[in-house]
């Protein structure tokens, strides 16, 4: 019986093995590609390493369209980069958007799709939820101090922004051309996914746009932030970025840096002149009692500096970001509608840059 049982158990070891050595050499779950997907909204869950902050599966979606015409979008929703604001027990928690709330078919503005007057109503969009709370940037897991304990965060914005890029270039061959643009923290990436791009599509012609985050002036923060992140281990392998340093890549070297390597980006931001949430933001970096409009028309003057293609639209009031909001129809800033600026920037008709003025910044603009 002894002997029958040693033998039981080495089969079964044997066939243990060999179910795992099956299971290793079994391919990968293949993706759906474009001419997989249906009409309307399809997500894909593109596995690997990809995830969220707090370690849910990260996913994206497609609405297949157009493939001569691509909209890359990166949504955004709060970032963090100490405990205190990471933990969701912490008081002082900001709330980070994980994936369940990234659903583009609730979204307004550019995704009404219905809308006639929507300049994008034919493209094929890709959807790049945010759950990662590094601005789409991160590419490690952070331990954060937390009291006696610690809190374990995954930054992985940039390993999830490069498989959602990877799939796309993998499925849309040849678009004539791109917009690639983001709101709030997906406003902050954009102009190097935008670069990257550019790269995969060199015979495109590739517009960016980042929505709402262009005030963020706070020489402090950039090393605190871009060491939590990992972001320049995440970087490009571009020779434009091989001398950033974690002291010296704030958001405005983003534009800079990538607009040297591809000139022909038409790079452009729309802000409002006192947004709530960039007062909200700058607060817990530190700044208190400065003017968002000064900040901004700094930002603006330091990109502009060394890019000559960029472009702003400043609003008045305190909106935070329009694309996603019926607004993007209706707002209107010395005699030019926004929607109008955004359709012209995309087909590459001129544009100039458009700037309330006096107490018009400090009031929403006026609507039909």
């Amino acid at each position: 019986m002894n002997a029958l049982y040693r033998m039981l158990l080495v089969l079964l070891a044997a066939f243990a093995l060999a179910i795992a050595a099956a299971a290793q050499e079994a391919p990968a779950a293949e993706l759906p590609t474009l001419a997989d997907l249906q009409e309307g909204w399809n997500e894909i869950v593109p596995g690997g390493e990809t995830g969220c902050a707090y370690g849910t599966p990260y996913s994206f979606h497609v609405r297949p369209a157009d493939p001569d015409k691509l909209l890359i979008f990166f949504n955004g929703g709060g970032a963090c980069w100490f405990g205190q604001i990471c933990s969701p027990t912490a008081p002082t928690f900001v709330p980070l958007a994980d994936i369940g709330v990234n659903i583009p078919d609730t979204k307004n503005g550019i995704f009404a799709f219905d809308n006639p007057d929507n300049p994008f109503s034919d493209f094929t969009v890709v959807f790049a939820p945010y759950c990662t709370g590094d601005v789409h940037m991160g590419s490690r897991v952070t331990e954060y101090p937390l009291g006696d304990q610690s809190l374990s965060i995954a930054h992985k914005g940039s390993i999830n922004a490069h498989a959602v890029l990877d799939w796309t270039f993998a499925n849309v061959s040849a678009p004539e051309v791109v917009f690639v643009t983001g709101s709030s923290a997906g406003a902050i990436p954009s102009p190097i996914y935008a670069g990257v791009v550019a790269e995969a599509y060199p015979e495109a012609r590739v517009v960016q746009l980042g929505d709402g985050a262009g005030g963020y002036r706070v020489p402090a923060a950039t090393p605190i932030v871009n060491t939590v992140w990992g972001v320049l281990e995440g970087l490009p392998d571009w020779e434009e970025f091989a001398d950033e340093t974690v002291e010296g890549f704030t958001f405005e070297r983003y534009y800079i840096a990538t607009a040297k390597r591809f000139p022909n980006i038409t790079f452009a931001q729309y802000n409002t002149a006192h947004d709530d949430t960039q007062y909200q933001f700058l607060a817990i970096l530190g700044m208190t009692n400065v003017n968002l409009l000064e900040l901004l028309t700094a930002n603006y003057d330091e990109i502009r500096a060394e890019v000559p293609t960029f472009y702003t639209y400043t609003a008045g009031g305190t909106l935070h970001t329009i694309l996603r909001l019926p607004e993007f129809y209706t707002y209107e800033v010395q005699g030019v509608r926004l929607r109008d600026w955004v359709a012209n920037l995309v087909a590459g008709e001129a544009v100039g840059d458009v700037t309330c003025e006096g107490d018009e910044c400090l009031n929403p603009p006026a609507t039909d």
